[in-house]
């Protein structure tokens, strides 16, 4: 009896062992640079988006700066296991804009600028992509900017 409960142990450690082998690492993330507009032009984005707030990653031109309340961090995670990368990084960029939006207008600004990618403290910039790191069950967005006030 003992000796079967061990050998039926023993099997399956090691089926368990083989198949974990064989899987693909999927802690490890897969670093993605998604472009920014269609993010924003999403029904979400629409919809949660009221436009009292523009974004303008990199250095990308914006009008003259009337007053400016401090850089700020914003880092959002999604679940990624099921959807595809696409939508993954669209949902939790979207997360990072709601966050800059209520905190430009908390403050009394009209825009974000110089938004840059900002994963673990490793700041990327572009113009018109951000940087998505896609787990096989979080995807993550990190972004850094500037709160100002814009003039008109």
């Amino acid at each position: 009896m003992f000796k079967r409960a061990k050998l039926t142990i023993f099997a399956c450690t090691a089926v368990v062992a083989f198949l974990a082998a064989g899987l693909p690492a999927h802690a490890a993330d897969d670093v993605l640079m998604m472009p920014v507009k269609p993010a924003l032009e999403t029904a979400d984005a629409k919809q949660k988006l009221d436009g009292s707030v523009s974004f303008y990653f990199g250095d990308t031109p914006h009008p003259k700066v009337l007053e400016n309340y401090g850089e700020f961090v914003s880092n959002k995670k999604t679940r990624a296991f099921g959807a595809s990368d696409q939508d993954t990084c669209q949902r939790v960029v979207l997360s990072n804009f709601i966050e800059f939006q209520q905190r430009a207008k908390a403050l009394g600004g009209n825009a974000v600028i110089n938004i840059t990618s900002y994963f673990r403290r490793n700041e990327v910039k572009d113009n018109d992509r951000y940087e998505c790191h896609v787990g096989f069950l979080m995807s993550g967005v990190a972004l850094k900017g500037e709160v100002v006030k814009l003039a008109e």
